[in-house]
């Protein structure tokens, strides 16, 4: 693991696209029964699911307590039918299952006709001190960059790898409900933020939308909102029913990204995501989003609520990638933890 001072965007880094040819995926195996309280029993078929489809393009890298873990995890994947030879377990214990945002963040560069590769080991503090303890999540990415003999960034401040989204080209899109949140970085304002983004990212463009879905305990990640799906191209999920509390915010979002510029001076291409309608445990209003899918090398990985709009959904991120299987995953148990695909999904960029 070689550490250095200087940041990434100094020596030519920056974070690529999800898009981008992975070497894998990283997930942090589910353990902590109170995150899906009363359905914890129903969560690690959905992880040998998503473990089954990644599978078939990229190898899939699991974060386990010890080799116990390990053999009980592989017991699970054989039964699924997983193809067992792309997976690789990781011992790096976690407090939780989270891997988008306790899971390292990668950034590229390319030097004479190779891509190198480094992690940003950004502060995790588990959504604003809300799920003490996260100690062992905190150190996940330095103790893969060890493992892996990766060089690592250590930018002095916290962020989630899924309160940000790239087009890969130098624009970053967030949102000012969760960056700006004084239970992240209080000693810092927009400007500073902005600074950090594009000195450990390598971005020049950052957009900004306002505020999160309902039921969401990360003040508004930008996974559930709006995605990139092409460098020039969004998409953005809507409420239908006005009476719907996500309504409002969801239109203002939009009709922001509408005056919004690309890195180039260019306006966005903004296609509009249904919303599955609202999904309930238990009385609580839940994160239900289709905009949490995740990119893999040959298919998208979309959430699923059992819901008329699952359908339609399926079929606008299709059109949007072509060259990929879009395949729709039952999530009404995973969202119970208040998070889904894209949540539980890391990308490793290839390098070569």
């Amino acid at each position: 693991m070689l550490k250095t001072k200087q940041t990434p965007r100094e020596i030519g880094y920056h974070m690529p696209a999800e898009w981008e040819p992975h070497e894998a995926t990283w997930l942090s195996w589910p353990h902590k029964e109170a995150s899906w309280p009363g359905a914890f029993d129903l969560v690690p078929g959905i992880f040998v699911e998503l473990t089954c489809h990644l599978a078939e393009s990229e190898i899939v890298r699991i974060n386990v307590a010890d080799a116990d873990f390990a053999e009980r995890v592989s017991t699970l994947l054989r039964a699924g039918g997983v193809n067992t030879d792309a997976v690789r377990f990781h011992f790096n214990p976690t407090n939780d299952a989270w891997a988008r945002d306790h899971g390292p963040i990668y950034v590229v560069r390319d030097s004479s006709g190779n891509r190198e590769r480094a992690i940003n080991d950004w502060g995790y503090n588990a959504w604003g001190d809300k799920y003490p303890p996260y100690d062992l999540d905190d150190i996940v990415p330095s103790r893969i960059a060890e493992e892996m003999n990766e060089v690592l960034f250590k930018p002095d401040i916290v962020m989630e790898g899924g309160s940000l989204d790239v087009n890969g080209q130098g624009t970053l899109i967030t949102t000012e409900a969760c960056l700006l949140n004084p239970n992240r970085n209080p000693q810092l304002n927009r400007g500073q933020i902005e600074r950090y983004l594009k000195d450990f990212l390598g971005v020049t463009n950052i957009l900004w939308l306002g505020e999160g879905i309902v039921g969401d305990d990360t003040d508004g990640h930008i996974d559930d909102l709006t995605r990139f799906v092409a460098p020039d191209t969004v998409v953005t999920v809507i409420e239908d029913d006005p009476q719907d509390e996500n309504y409002q915010p969801l239109i203002e979002n939009y009709e922001r990204l509408l005056r919004m510029k690309d890195q180039d001076g260019k306006p966005l291409r903004v296609v509009k995501l249904p919303m599955p309608g609202p999904v309930y445990f238990d009385d609580q209003r839940l994160p239900a989003s289709y905009a949490n899918f995740y990119i893999a090398n040959k298919s998208v990985l979309v959430p699923t609520y059992r819901h008329a709009n699952d359908a339609r959904a399926c079929e606008i991120l299709q059109d949007c990638f072509p060259d990929r299987r879009v395949i729709g995953v039952d999530c009404v148990n995973l969202i119970w933890g208040l998070g889904s695909i894209h949540c539980v999904t890391q990308q490793q960029p290839a390098i070569w």
